[in-house]
């Protein structure tokens, strides 16, 4: 047990929250000096922030040369973000200072956190489960992380999209949507030997928006792997569509194609190996995912966003068993957010795909951050009967009728009426 204050409070690794009066913030003060001078910390995240303007403020060691320096980086609603270097030793007593335009700071460790709150009525509050004797590497401030897609080579479509300058160089504003687009191309690696090895590949982006994804995708299958790609981006925004038509035509990607179009109306010209979309809202990744298997697609890459469909339906339908859970906002609506994407992929299963859910990126970015990866597999039918009949078990539990299997169900009725064609 370590024994953190003189007034014989004192606390171990059991996360147990304490109340502290005003008085003992420089004790804390003390024990955060503590903290920094073990060498332990690897990052410190401010929270609770007075000022609208600022979005969320860190701290993370960095390597310069021989010398390891804290650098406090806070991000501005304007997009920009402020830098300030400091010593080790002052990091103690600039983490107090810092409570003046935050309620609360955690300390993370290579093993553990430290947290520390303010509440509204000046209560302190303080958590502490760090391992003492785990030591934190610091960042080298001149080693540049390797990305798959080379910012300076794909410097052109980057630039004409806001994420990098004319010289490659991204923005610190927009590291985390370069990371995710990095990231997204990880997993299209991944599949890609689900892919045909020869000939011309289709790709289908749906709710492609400002088509960050669908330029980098073609530029990395294209540029990178050597391969022949046609490549279709469907959004309903005109506008948007627009851009990204005279984008393509200004980059010379020959092979991009953008459809101005519902995505529920869109029938595409032949069968695409690939469907893929970035935070379709709500019943949209339905209406993606239903798409894609009636085109007959081999892998799909679906990032869902939001999920206010079911967590509609457990407002009326909620199960006395799942009371518990429902009765508190925030846990209903995370409770649906799996629930769904869990469904998703069991109707996904039923269709004869393989499936899997994963984070894409740091939820710290953001917390839309589920993909689901399929890869047809043309199951044996009492595999996938065996799925359908899980995922009707599992709505009928739930008391919810969910838009995914609607579509599939009457994507299946037309087929066998021929009203429409299924290219599997």
């Amino acid at each position: 047990m370590y024994l953190a204050f003189e007034n014989n409070i004192c606390y171990d690794e059991l996360r147990i929250l304490k109340e502290y009066s005003a008085v003992d913030i420089m004790q804390i003060e003390n024990t955060v000096a503590e903290l920094f001078s073990l060498g332990c910390l690897r990052k410190v995240v401010f929270g609770g922030g007075h000022d609208k303007n600022v979005l969320r403020c860190e701290a993370v060691p960095v390597k310069q040369g021989e010398n390891t320096l804290w650098r406090i980086t806070r991000y501005l609603s304007d997009g920009k973000a402020l830098h300030e270097n400091f010593k080790e030793d002052e990091m103690p007593s600039r983490v107090i200072q810092m409570l003046n335009i935050f309620s609360e700071f955690h300390l993370h460790a290579a093993e553990g956190q430290f947290d520390c709150r303010i509440t509204k009525k000046g209560k302190i509050l303080v958590s502490d489960k760090i391992k003492r004797n785990v030591k934190a590497e610091a960042t080298d401030h001149n080693r540049q992380k390797q990305y798959i897609l080379d910012s300076s080579a794909c410097r052109d479509f980057l630039f004409a999209l806001g994420v990098s300058d004319a010289n490659g160089k991204v923005f610190e504003r927009k590291m985390a949507k370069f990371r995710q687009i990095n990231k997204f191309i990880e997993i299209v690696r991944d599949v890609y030997p689900e892919l045909p090895a020869e000939g011309e590949l289709t790709i289908c982006d749906l709710c492609c928006g400002k088509s960050y994804l669908t330029f980098a995708v073609y530029y990395y299958l294209t540029a990178v792997l050597n391969r022949k790609v046609k490549i279709y981006g469907v959004d309903r925004k005109t506008d948007v569509i627009a851009f990204c038509k005279e984008l393509a035509k200004k980059l010379g990607f020959d092979g991009m194609e953008f459809v101005a179009e519902d995505i529920l109306n869109f029938d595409i010209p032949r069968k695409p190996d690939m469907v893929i979309s970035l935070h379709a809202c709500d019943i949209a990744t339905d209406i993606v995912l239903a798409g894609a298997c009636r085109f007959g697609a081999k892998v799909i890459l679906s990032t869902p966003c939001c999920h206010h469909e079911m967590f509609s339906q457990s407002k009326k339908n909620t199960p006395d068993s799942l009371g518990f859970i429902m009765e508190h906002s925030i846990l209903r609506q995370k409770f649906c957010t799996a629930a769904t994407d869990a469904l998703r992929a069991l109707r996904l299963e039923a269709e004869g795909y393989a499936v899997d859910a994963f984070e894409l990126i740091d939820p710290e970015e953001t917390p839309k951050n589920v993909i689901l990866r399929a890869v047809y597999q043309n199951t044996h039918g009492i595999r996938r009967d065996k799925a359908l009949e899980r995922y009707r078990a599992a709505c009928t539990l739930l008391g919810v009728s969910l838009t995914l299997d609607k579509l599939l169900t009457d994507a299946e009725r037309e087929e066998h009426s021929g009203n429409i064609l299924n290219f599997r």
